[in-house]
């Protein structure tokens, strides 16, 4: 079936030939036709064009007079499978306790591993279902998922198989990453090694042979996964083909950024710290940085230097973070908001970095992050409003209308 939207406003990401990596001060482009149409057949971008051009035969046509059609988010980072939310640390923050502080007291990621473990798969998936409908209604067209609060080889592969299950029964892209190395267990608190050799050893095969992830991860971190620690995991899971997407620089200058860029990492995400050495690591790579701004929002702690970073001619993606305990929100068009506001990205820049960047963070641009004949009918359809600055802008205020998933509209 072919259905045609016409007298649309302004239609964004406009490309006819699949982008790569939109890098640096060129981020401000985003290529856009003024008072276009737009035809989809079945789950497939086929056509655009001015309104001023000969419109095409189309089953159904759908007039948006007035309003804007950009690609649905792409959200590179996310931690949605989890047991329950952590609104009691969320007091705790309030009274000025830190995140380390929370964590020793029984709190942080040990909190969730705990809930997990006690979890059944199919109490798991039931919740991180209702989790990413909401967020899909939100725009969210592609996503990639960590495993992470398991801990444990079972906990581990119990999540590691949620979310291999999400992607058998969602309409979007979803990636999984295994991040066994987020924390050490209690157990292995005074024999660190243990706990890296069982992730070596046992982990990484097991996830090889049932086929459950697509990245590794690791907290490259000071107190959690030292550089060393990140090099032998990385190298480990590179044996089985699992390419690094790292937290790294969260709460330190960790090195955690060259250990990614030595390792040829899809990308290094979070960077609130970060010094010059980190940046010129970056620099001349093809290692995305994927920068997540509701955490620092939600924990208190700087921001990415994105203006730094896109000064030096590199990439740059957002993602949500999504998470129970430093991150409860995968509201993409907050993040839009919070891009410019915090990280003074111009509104451009910052559809760049969750639209087509954040695709190629999750190596699904051939599919999805622009208007490209032959992509995913995944779409965003605002609401009238004067300009998408306006979406950005107006940061409480809800500015889609219509969210399109494979040609199928969901609101």
């Amino acid at each position: 079936m072919k259905t045609l939207f016409i007298n649309i406003k302004q239609l964004l990401q406009v490309y006819e030939q699949n982008p790569s990596i939109i890098s640096g001060l060129n981020m401000n482009t985003v290529p856009s036709i003024q008072n276009a149409y737009l035809l989809i057949e079945d789950d497939k971008i086929v056509q655009y064009g001015s309104m001023d051009s000969n419109l095409p035969n189309a089953d159904k046509i759908i007039d948006v007079h007035g309003k804007t059609i950009f690609p649905s988010w792409c959200d590179s980072h996310t931690h949605i499978v989890f047991a329950a939310t952590r609104e009691e640390e969320f007091l705790m923050k309030i009274e000025g306790k830190s995140y380390e502080e929370i964590a020793a007291a029984g709190g942080g990621i040990l909190n969730s591993a705990r809930k997990v473990e006690a979890a059944t798969e199919e109490e798991l998936f039931i919740s991180a279902s209702n989790r990413l409908h909401q967020l899909i209604r939100l725009g969210t067209g592609s996503i990639e998922i960590k495993s992470g609060y398991g801990l444990s080889t079972n906990a581990e592969l119990k999540m590691l198989r949620v979310i291999k299950k999400l992607k058998a029964h969602f309409p979007i892209p979803i990636k999984a990453t295994f991040l066994g190395a987020h924390a050490y267990p209690a157990i292995y608190k005074e024999n660190k090694e243990a706990y890296i050799q069982l992730i070596i050893d046992e982990m990484l095969p097991r996830i090889h042979q049932e086929q459950l992830a697509d990245y590794v991860d690791v907290f490259c971190e000071e107190g959690f996964f030292s550089t060393v620690d990140t090099a032998r995991i990385l190298t480990a899971a590179a044996t089985y083909g699992l390419a690094p997407k790292i937290h790294a620089n969260q709460l330190n200058v960790s090195g955690g950024v060259q250990v990614g860029v030595a390792h040829q990492a899809i990308s290094v995400d979070h960077l609130e710290c970060m010094d010059e050495a980190a940046i010129q690591s970056l620099k001349g790579s093809n290692t995305i940085a994927t920068l997540l701004p509701s955490c620092s929002f939600y924990l208190g702690i700087p921001f990415a230097p994105a203006r730094a970073l896109m000064q030096e001619n590199i990439p740059v993606a957002l993602a949500s973070d999504y998470n129970p305990g430093s991150t409860p929100s995968g509201n993409m068009n907050f993040l839009f908001s919070l891009a410019c506001i915090k990280l003074k990205m111009k509104p451009m820049e910052a559809l760049n970095a969750m639209t087509i960047n954040g695709a190629h963070a999750m190596q699904v641009a051939d599919s999805v992050g622009s208007i490209t004949v032959g992509k995913k009918a995944n779409f965003i359809i605002t609401k009238e409003i004067p300009s998408i600055t306006y979406a950005a802008y107006s940061f409480g205020e809800n500015c889609i209308e219509n969210v399109y998933i494979n040609g199928s509209q969901i609101i």
